[in-house]
């Protein structure tokens, strides 16, 4: 005879439930806070089973490699953190993300999720304390702690785990869990991706409250020196290292799809074409170093007659001199189509002094303005140097009056981070030259020589190229890392 179960049963045996499996927790307070079922996938299995190993000391250190939104913020920053707490009231946390937005989201995530009628129900005695509950710093009732900001940010004062972790009988005290510290767009910048790493060893490593307290890391990777490569070469803290590729055994005959629900194998292949060293990175977490080959003339499309356009514009470059051995005075004329495409319509590239950059820029866009095919918007030129005397003379002297828009250049506006920018389009086919103008192969030839470190001879086109793809195409779609 089946006895019915009373509702005080009902909430008993969730809330055992609950403690007991990870997973089951994931799958009851999503369900109750998103109002969808959780579906597992294999991914999602082996991130709750390593999670594990950190909860009950068999992992000390974890570093996670996956694709972006493939749920690893959500269940092993959010629903893990909030489970810790339902194991361990006491746990101290230190969260650390590449903004402080994203910290602070998720830890109000993580409070939503303590405070929710669900949590109350099965575990009435565990709650935030009144007094001290903002999104950046709270804690528990019973003296846990939890800590977010940027992983630039300061956290004097905080400290993650217990001084016992582990030792005498005591289990897991709370972590520093670290997610995506870097932000794909500034992957390429030397300048933020080292200061990023100097932060493990100036400030995250003073932060642990025992030699035993955990860190976690969930990341994507974005380049080969990036905070997991760092971490990966830390002699001091080894880490145990799982890795999520998007394309299972990627290139055998056995390749499938990590999360076919998300992503089909097909798809996937759409977007390795499109960026091959963005998807390497961040899907297979694989990121290969930079050597020459980054820009390959094949990527760029060709046109004999030009379409009709939405509108152009004309990108400038100046050299600071004209001696033999600078780069050249560059001023490029670009299309956008009705289409979608960029196309270039026309470059002028040569040597002469600055004063008559004043002269010959002006022709440059009499010339195009002539033309009827889309409307000459305006002139962008680099506020730097001679580009800078440049603007000045075009807004105060030269007449009829030009629109020119500068353009300027911070100091971790590096050529190798914008031409990592903007190479997706390249590859995907979007920027196309025409077929038989003198100038085209010089320019194929400049940017097939183009490298990560500086080697090549010039890159004066490169510039005013980057700045027509991210003005007139970037600014008009998603940018494909958000895509990927």
């Amino acid at each position: 005879m089946n006895t019915k179960l009373t509702p005080r049963q009902i909430i008993e045996r969730t809330r055992q439930r609950c403690e007991d499996d990870f997973k089951f927790f994931v799958k009851y307070f999503f369900k109750s806070v998103k109002g969808s079922k959780f579906v597992f996938s294999e991914h999602h299995h082996q991130i709750c089973d390593a999670l594990m190993d950190v909860y009950y000391g068999r992992t000390t250190h974890l570093i996670i490699n996956m694709p972006p939104r493939y749920s690893k913020t959500e269940i092993a920053v959010k629903l893990f953190t909030a489970w810790c707490y339902v194991k361990n009231p006491k746990c101290e946390f230190i969260h650390l993300s590449y903004a402080d937005i994203l910290a602070l989201d998720n830890s109000e995530a993580i409070k939503s999720i303590i405070k929710s009628e669900e949590f109350a129900q099965l575990w009435p005695e565990m709650t935030i304390k009144p007094n001290k509950d903002s999104k950046k710093a709270w804690g528990t009732e019973q003296g846990g702690v939890f800590y977010a900001t940027s992983a630039g940010g300061p956290i004097t004062g905080f400290g993650a785990g217990k001084i016992d972790d582990f030792t005498d009988g005591a289990g897991f005290g709370g972590a520093i869990i670290i997610d995506d510290p870097l932000k794909p767009d500034d992957a390429y910048s030397d300048p933020k991706r080292q200061g990023v790493n100097r932060r493990w060893d100036e400030t995250i490593k003073s932060r642990f409250n025992s030699t035993k307290t955990p860190c976690i890391v969930i990341m994507q990777r974005i380049h080969e020196d990036d905070f997991c490569g760092m971490l990966l070469k830390d002699d001091e803290y080894k880490f145990r290292h799982l890795v999520l590729e998007a394309i299972v055994d990627e290139g055998t005959e056995n390749e499938r799809a990590l999360w076919p629900q998300k992503h089909s194998l097909e798809a996937l292949h759409a977007m390795r074409s499109k960026n091959s060293y963005m998807f390497a990175a961040q899907m297979q977490q694989r990121p290969s170093p930079l050597g020459g080959g980054l820009l390959k003339g094949a990527w760029f499309g060709r046109y004999s007659v030009l379409p009709p356009l939405k509108w152009r514009a004309v990108f400038v470059d100046t050299a600071q001199k004209a001696k033999q051995h600078n780069d050249y005075q560059v001023a490029e004329c670009w299309g956008l189509g009705q289409d979608g495409y960029l196309y270039l319509i026309d470059v002028m590239r040569e040597k002469f002094q600055a004063y008559e950059l004043e002269r010959r820029i002006p022709d440059f866009w009499n010339k195009h303005r002539a033309t009827s095919n889309g409307r000459l918007r305006y002139m962008a030129v680099e506020d730097k140097s001679s580009g800078t005397e440049l603007i000045q003379k075009i807004q105060k002297i030269i007449k009829p009056k030009i629109p020119v828009k500068p353009i300027p250049r911070g100091p971790a506006a590096n050529k190798l981070t914008r031409v990592m920018d903007v190479q997706g389009y390249i590859e995907s086919g979007y920027v196309k030259l025409p077929e038989d103008a003198p100038w085209v192969n010089d320019f194929i030839a400049e940017c097939e020589a183009f490298t990560a470190d500086d080697t090549h001879s010039h890159d004066d086109q490169i510039d005013p190229m980057c700045d027509a793809i991210s003005q007139m195409l970037h600014n008009n779609r998603a940018s494909l890392a958000e895509i990927l």
